[in-house]
């Protein structure tokens, strides 16, 4: 499958293109946004994903923020550390791989009942071939929830991500869904608390893709 986009090159690139796996190679074992923006990430997750079901962590880490009172029957991780990914205590089990060198996600076709990206789209050098790779693995009507807030790695963030900010970035976000064609529509929530770091969510269900 093909997966030319609308998107100019440029727009997806960074001020820093030297190699991620050397990036990501020192262990971080912070979080990326404050606890109560981390609350509204857990709670878009207990509204989207069933429990019981196979659920994959995208661009993971040593967290998943998943609720504690969930059990699902399989939390697959996919990140660029594998000690930060060893430490999850939510993952069953894990992949270390470079999405921007390799989009193409180790599944099957509808392995999983939901998928997650938490503040770490931004770094997708070719997020509508990640975007449609997860509509793959993915079983129709399956969510997945992206999430973002306004912190971010900036030299490893793409030019567009930089360029916008608040719910514009969701507008991309959603745009890039589209632009995959193998998801429904996408909304975009604003879930941010009062007077913490802002906190966005752009959800879109998997539909059946035509294998020809």
């Amino acid at each position: 499958m093909s997966h030319l986009t609308r998107f100019p090159a440029a727009l997806f690139a960074r001020q820093d293109e030297s190699p991620d796996a050397k990036f990501y190679s020192f262990v971080r074992l912070v979080t990326h946004i404050d606890a109560a923006a981390i609350t509204a990430v857990t709670q878009l997750y207990r509204e989207y994903f069933e429990p019981g079901g196979a659920i994959l962590d995208l661009m993971s880490s040593w967290v998943s923020h998943l609720p504690d009172s969930v059990h699902y029957r399989r939390v697959a991780g996919l990140g660029m550390n594998a000690l930060e990914l060893k430490a999850n205590p939510r993952l069953s089990d894990f992949v270390v791989q470079d999405l921007n060198a390799d989009p193409h996600l180790p599944y099957a076709d509808d392995e999983f009942d939901g998928a997650a990206i938490c503040v770490s789209i931004d770094y997708l050098t070719q997020p509508v071939a990640v975007l449609a790779e997860l509509g793959r693995v993915l079983r129709p009507g399956a969510p997945l929830v992206v999430t973002y807030s306004n912190r971010c790695f900036p030299t490893k963030a793409v030019a567009i991500w930089l360029q916008l900010s608040g719910a514009a970035r969701g507008e991309l976000v959603a745009q890039l869904i589209a632009e995959s064609a193998m998801f429904g529509p996408a909304e975009v929530f604003d879930r941010s608390p009062s007077g913490t770091d802002p906190l966005f969510g752009v959800v879109a269900r998997a539909r059946q893709p035509s294998r020809a």
